[in-house]
């Protein structure tokens, strides 16, 4: 007893696995965007409150050296230095270093996040590279282009599971490549 395969029934079977695939990568991809959002929304986040410490800093530091310049015309002039200027100084000289550790932080922050942010990207467009190519596959009738279509799904797919993980791999390639 012999079965043939009808060409009907096996371009049903590559349609299917096809609309199977899209539906898969597009929910992914869906939920990646969202996750991406949020970490492009912590990294506004985190570099803005960078900016505004380094901004402090600077201010500190401009305001020591005011007050130290405040102190040198005083003695200059054979006048007694305020006792308002020393304690000044003295806390601008403490709250200098608090404040740089504090950008530092907020920018390592910032870095930290966009690993993650770069995984969301290029897991983006793996899978949408696996889509477009599913739909060349059914268009094709072609079984060899969904195997395709699955490499870059399965690449992609492992990119955003790094980024909803919190995993350090980095594709650096890709970023290097488009960047």
């Amino acid at each position: 007893m012999e079965f043939e395969v009808s060409a009907e029934a096996k371009d049903k079977r590559l349609n299917r696995r096809v609309a199977v695939t899209v539906v898969i990568l597009s929910v992914a991809m869906g939920l990646g965007n969202i996750k991406d959002g949020n970490i492009v929304q912590a990294m506004d986040q985190a570099q803005a409150r960078s900016v505004d410490l380094w901004n402090e800093y600077q201010a500190t530091r401009t305001k020591l050296r005011v007050t130290e310049i405040a102190q040198l015309q005083l003695t200059a002039m054979h006048a007694q230095p305020s006792v308002q200027l020393a304690a000044d100084a003295a806390r601008y000289r403490s709250e200098a270093p608090h404040l740089a550790g504090e950008a530092k932080a907020a920018s390592e922050r910032y870095d930290a996040l966009n690993v993650h942010d770069d995984q969301f990207d290029a897991s983006e467009a793996a899978i949408a590279t696996a889509i477009s190519i599913c739909a060349v596959a059914a268009l094709a009738e072609s079984g060899w282009l969904l195997v395709a279509a699955w490499g870059f799904a399965a690449f992609g797919l492992f990119l955003s599971l790094c980024g909803f993980a919190g995993w350090a791999f980095h594709p650096d390639v890709l970023s290097t490549l488009l960047g």
